[in-house]
């Protein structure tokens, strides 16, 4: 049966499931630590009591960000995907590549906006950073939301893109760049979002850590950037930019 409603997944899941299992440890471990005391099973020295006491605040941090890390994938990330894409005064008919599509939170949206054009999604699919990432599953949610028929899905690096140069009026990001672990391949990836933005398009995107360093090479590039921020999404503050290639 065909999926009727769009699945955005879960963003980072080993770190969410880490923080549930540690928060739940120290939360029995904690409650334990308390019932032994009153069973007098323990006697009442100082490191039972920090123990008690520490096992617990870390026990409601640990499931408290566990909780925002959730709320962010399911709920909160498609409130700053809208205001990314509102950032563009859309014509309905660009050519569009979302960077790191995952399950297509952005292209998705994309596609909705372009009637008349076209959206691409890359990426090499890694499930580490994003529950049941796979070409599947952002093809299911562009059936589901109705805009398959201008949906492209390619697997390809962010560092060596397989496209040509100014293929694109718009390249946008959400919440992936970061995700490359050395600053050398983030600036790479952000030449080579640059190399196929068309003269005169933009470039739209959203990231945790490192944003403004891409902001800041965008405009040795020449580029006009529009930054906003902080914005906080699964705990590290983000920050989410438009630029504009001079045409």
């Amino acid at each position: 049966m065909a999926n009727t409603r769009e699945d955005y997944g879960i963003d980072a899941p080993t770190v969410v499931r880490n923080f549930i299992v540690i928060g739940v440890l120290l939360l029995v471990l904690s409650l334990g630590t308390t019932a032994a005391l009153q069973l007098r099973l323990v006697g009442p020295n100082v490191a039972t009591r920090i123990f008690q006491g520490n096992g617990l605040v870390g026990a409601i941090i640990c499931l408290v960000m566990a909780c925002w890390m959730i709320a962010s994938s399911k709920w909160l990330k498609q409130r700053v995907c809208r205001a990314l894409l509102n950032a563009r005064q859309w014509r309905g008919d660009e050519q569009v590549l979302d960077l790191g599509c995952g399950r297509g939170l952005v292209a998705v949206a994309a596609a909705r906006r372009v009637p008349r054009g076209k959206v691409i999604g890359v990426d090499i699919w890694q499930e580490v950073d994003l529950g049941g990432n796979s070409p599947d599953a952002i093809r299911a949610n562009a059936a589901a939301a109705g805009v398959a028929d201008r949906l492209q899905v390619d697997t390809g690096d962010a560092r060596a893109l397989p496209y040509s140069d100014a293929s694109f009026d718009v390249v946008g990001s959400m919440t992936v760049i970061h995700n490359i672990p050395d600053a050398e391949g983030r600036r790479a990836a952000i030449a080579e979002a640059w190399r196929v933005t068309k003269p005169g398009g933009q470039l739209l995107i959203f990231d945790i850590r490192h944003a403004r360093t891409y902001a800041k090479q965008l405009q040795a590039f020449g580029a006009e950037v529009k930054l906003n921020g902080p914005i906080l999404l699964w705990g590290p503050a983000g920050w989410r930019f438009s630029a504009v290639k001079p045409g």
